[in-house]
């Protein structure tokens, strides 16, 4: 099992950044590879970013490309989404999940095994 913990989230105006933190714990975590997805209110939930396991391979969803970075931590079971210039549009409950294979599409929330609580972001205009 793995458990996963978001924080960071809160209230920010457009134009701001905000820094998502995604902790480990449970199986050794070095070898998955992490996501972060968002679901908005009356929207599914869409891909955001992803990092493989060795904190290199990234990928961006094309809304937040150049705005959005992924990063690991040195010690691989904590995961960092820096967001900057912040739009309404971000506005979102923000998730970040593990996928255990090394198959299977990124952007694609089904191939993700475990998933956090969630940390609400919100943009105002």
């Amino acid at each position: 099992q793995v458990q996963l913990v978001e924080s960071g989230g809160g209230l920010v105006q457009a134009g701001g950044s905000l820094r998502l933190s995604c902790a480990a714990s449970g199986r050794t975590f070095s070898a998955y590879a992490m996501g972060w997805f968002r679901q908005a209110p009356g929207k599914e939930r869409e891909f955001v970013a992803a990092i493989d396991w060795s904190g290199i391979g990234t990928n961006y969803a094309d809304s937040v490309l150049g705005r959005f970075t992924i990063s690991r931590g040195n010690a691989k079971n904590t995961v960092y989404l820096q967001m900057n210039n912040l739009k309404p549009e971000d506005t979102a409950v923000y998730n970040c999940a593990a996928k255990t294979s090394v198959s299977g599409s990124w952007y694609d929330s089904r191939q993700y095994d475990y998933w956090g609580q969630g940390t609400q972001v919100t943009v105002s205009s």
